[in-house]
């Protein structure tokens, strides 16, 4: 499968790495963004958000869950259950257009179903529109079975490298927006919107197999109109995009597209798989901007990213969604570089917390968890409640 891995191996160390700027990368118009003021009464009012990166571990991509015959709500319930028995408030949702393409309202109600499940257990969701990473070509249907030992071995892009480059299909996408965050726009139990994940990951060897030669050029112009899209729906949860290239304020300069990230979001959001300095470095940069600040993804054990970098985040007041929950379908205890060569069978596991029983990987990490959000201690050796 065409992964992103070469490009994983560039940028990962620039995540987090930017020390603070002289200046501030010059804000990009955006009439319909919200007030700095209004940004803050939002975060007044949700207080701190600290999740994961939600997929059952029954689910190896965006569709396999969500479509119809894969649909899993048992488990969803149980490993949500989990996540609030640690402390969570919040998970991190990917969606994907093609299924609103095809089921529309069908598609809806289930997304409906799983925010029911999600506030039956006091947690806010943040879904995600569209995401540029991994496999370029997703299509609907039975998925391939993942290929053991292999880091999101079946994670699929939305949308597709032939919708991307074909504007003509642009209109698809907008009513795909506006059905989404109008049906929910007004949802309590949807915290924030997230547009695009990390629309810039280059993917070069992917891409260059679909006859896209810039990436990044071609998604700018994409996730300007997302915004656009969603601006004019006008719900009542903040929108965000989040930095992905590096934080840091020479980045910003050279970056048409994280000008308008940072510039068009309500809320500033990034990721960081880096060690506490770089994290302390990226958060205090976007500080500067004055605005709710989320960390969308964090943990990666191997890059020195760890569980006790949680601490920053409440320190901080930053809203930090760890990536992810339960070992599963998509591998991602198994590092990036799975792509290149196996992991040991020994190695530190690169993401997620708990095992598909509810064990917890590291009982000190999940001690962390709830200590950090006022959960009560475990009282059963560590494992989550059934």
């Amino acid at each position: 499968m065409p992964h992103p891995i070469e490009s994983f191996a560039r940028h990962a160390w620039q995540l987090g790495r930017g020390a603070v700027p002289l200046a501030l990368s010059p804000p990009v118009a955006s009439t319909a963004r919200w007030s700095t003021e209004r940004a803050r009464r939002w975060q007044d009012e949700v207080g701190w958000l600290v999740g994961c990166n939600f997929t059952p571990s029954t689910a190896s991509n965006q569709l396999e869950l969500w479509q119809a015959d894969t649909f899993d709500p048992v488990t969803i319930d149980r490993e949500l259950g989990w996540a609030a028995d640690i402390g969570m408030n919040s998970i991190r949702v990917f969606l994907h257009d093609l299924l609103w393409a095809e089921e529309g309202e069908a598609f809806l109600d289930r997304v409906d179903r799983v925010l029911d499940l999600c506030a039956g257990h006091g947690i806010t969701a943040m879904p995600v529109l569209f995401d540029g990473v991994w496999d370029p070509v997703p299509r609907l249907g039975t998925q391939p079975e993942p290929r053991p030992g292999l880091h999101n071995a079946t994670w699929v892009q939305s949308p597709g490298a032939a919708a991307l480059v074909d504007r003509s299909r642009w209109p698809a996408l907008r009513r795909y927006v506006e059905a989404v965050v109008g049906r929910f726009a007004r949802d309590p139990r949807v915290v924030v919107w997230d547009l695009f994940n990390e629309p810039d990951q280059p993917n070069a060897i992917s891409y260059a197999r679909q006859e896209i030669r810039d990436k990044t050029r071609v998604v700018g112009a994409l996730v300007d109109e997302v915004f656009d899209w969603a601006q004019e729906v006008d719900p009542d949860q903040p929108l965000t995009a989040g930095v992905f290239t590096g934080v840091s304020g020479a980045t910003e300069r050279v970056s048409a597209l994280n000008r308008t990230l940072l510039g068009r979001s309500d809320v500033i959001s990034f990721h960081s798989y880096a060690p506490r300095r770089r994290l302390e470095s990226s958060i205090r940069h976007l500080q500067q901007y004055r605005r709710p600040l989320l960390c969308t993804e964090w943990l990666g054990r191997t890059l020195g990213s760890t569980a006790d970098l949680l601490e920053v985040f409440e320190r901080e007041q930053v809203g930090a969604w760890c990536w992810g929950l339960v070992d599963g379908r998509t591998q991602t205890r198994f590092p990036w570089t799975t792509w290149l060569r196996p992991s040991p069978p020994d190695a530190p596991w690169f993401h997620e917390l708990l095992h598909p029983d509810g064990r917890p990987y590291d009982e000190r990490e999940t001690a962390l968890f709830r200590r950090l959000t006022g959960r009560p201690p475990a009282t059963d050796g560590g494992a989550p409640s059934p």
